[in-house]
């Protein structure tokens, strides 16, 4: 058996997990363009709102950065939009003058909270839950 015959199972499952994920992402998309969010935008609020459950809680963007498949630059520039659009406040790290802390606002937990079931509904509906989204 060949290298390249030996490595075309992998590559297969390599190519279905880009597929999955590309109509994955495409789908929450389609499900969250009314309310103005993306995919990434949704996935890093998601983060925030549930990794800071109190209201002032923050995080640093550094501990982002390992959680979402962005850039630390892409990252960067879609927390300024998250921002613009209300929705996080960022405040600088008082211990580490190069680290960057990012709270989600009232407003940004509301819209959150609105749009999860949808977002859950998408992926539901590419990843095959049969179960449906759960609150």
């Amino acid at each position: 058996m060949g290298a390249r015959t030996a490595g075309a199972p992998l590559e297969e499952r390599w190519r279905d997990i880009l597929s999955v994920h590309a109509r994955t992402m495409c789908e929450i998309d389609r499900a969250l363009h009314p309310h103005g969010l993306g995919a990434s935008d949704f996935e890093v609020l998601d983060l925030l709102v549930t990794g800071a459950p109190d209201d002032g809680d923050r995080c640093r963007v550094q501990n982002l950065v390992g959680r979402v498949h962005l850039s630390q630059s892409a990252l960067s520039r879609l927390i300024a939009r998250l921002e613009k659009d209300g929705l996080v406040r960022r405040s600088m790290c008082a211990e580490d003058r190069r680290g960057v802390y990012v709270t989600p606002t009232s407003r940004g937990r509301e819209l959150h909270a609105e749009i999860l079931p949808l977002q859950r509904a998408a992926l539901a509906r590419t990843l095959g839950d049969d179960e449906g989204p759960r609150p």
